[in-house]
């Protein structure tokens, strides 16, 4: 594990569905960016949190997949973000992990918002994903999912821990704000684990505000970035392996977890 993974997370005002739009704004704003190792990108970046996939989606190896390409290439760093995904003749809300050597991972969002109806277009994965980023084990996941600790849970096993961080992509509104950032820090705390958590600004086009409230948050809960309320922002931060291995060599809960598994 390299001591420090250096996370830039760019909380946006995303234009509604407007694919060439988003991707313009996020292109200037990667290149703007000191060199990072990892960039993440909010929920559905590239259209808001829309219900028309027939219109927005992408093949698996679609424009969008190639613009992540081509920035993580030029970069050197990896970018992760979900987009719609069209395969087989079903949607997907689908979290791409975007490595510099042009190989990528997806994950397909478990759970589906089905008060907003995303559920009856989109399928659900059923797999977790698990990336090494220069010795981190990172774990994404995409908005709601944040609300589903056992999905989320980190595994122990003969003194390791299955992830170092996770991440969390979201569409998050302004009126359950609260319920996002008390959650982020609990998924922190409980997993002995970094939590990035991006999220947009604006109002979609449904009329929905977002307020942002992305942040990066320690092992311990502690906030260590905090992006601007309302505001396009990026959140910077250094996280720490030798922070992590201490406060988890300290505070050693693993053993003492719940053994479960999870039948999907």
């Amino acid at each position: 594990m390299e001591p420090f993974l250096k996370v830039a997370a760019l909380q946006a005002n995303l234009v509604w569905e407007d694919v060439d739009a988003n991707l313009a704004a996020f292109e200037e704003k990667i290149y703007s960016l000191a060199q990072a190792d990892l960039v993440v990108l909010p929920e559905m970046f590239t259209t808001g949190f829309s219900m028309q996939p027939d219109r927005l989606a992408e093949k698996p190896d679609g424009k969008t997949i190639h613009w992540m390409r081509k920035m993580a290439a030029e970069t050197n760093t990896a970018i992760t973000g979900s987009i719609i995904t069209e395969e087989n003749g079903q949607y997907f809300n689908r979290l791409i992990w975007m490595r510099p050597d042009g190989e990528y991972s997806g994950y397909d969002k478990k759970h589906l918002f089905s008060i907003a109806g995303e559920n009856n277009i989109y399928t659900p994965g059923n797999q977790k994903l698990t990336v090494d980023l220069k010795g981190w084990r990172i774990c994404p996941f995409i908005c709601y999912d944040l609300r589903f600790p056992v999905w989320c849970h980190n595994n122990y096993a003969q003194g390791y821990y299955e992830y170092d961080a996770l991440i969390f992509v979201a569409n998050w509104p302004q009126q359950r704000v609260w319920a996002w950032e008390t959650l982020l820090a609990a998924r922190a705390m409980e997993n002995l684990a970094y939590v990035i958590g991006v999220n947009r600004v604006g109002d979609d086009g449904n009329g929905v505000p977002h307020s942002g409230a992305s942040q990066i948050i320690d092992p311990k809960g502690k906030v260590i970035c905090r992006a601007e309320d309302e505001k396009e922002f990026t959140c910077e931060a250094n996280l720490d392996a030798a922070m992590l291995k201490n406060f988890r060599s300290q505070f050693d809960v693993g053993p003492d977890w719940d053994k479960f598994s999870i039948h999907v």
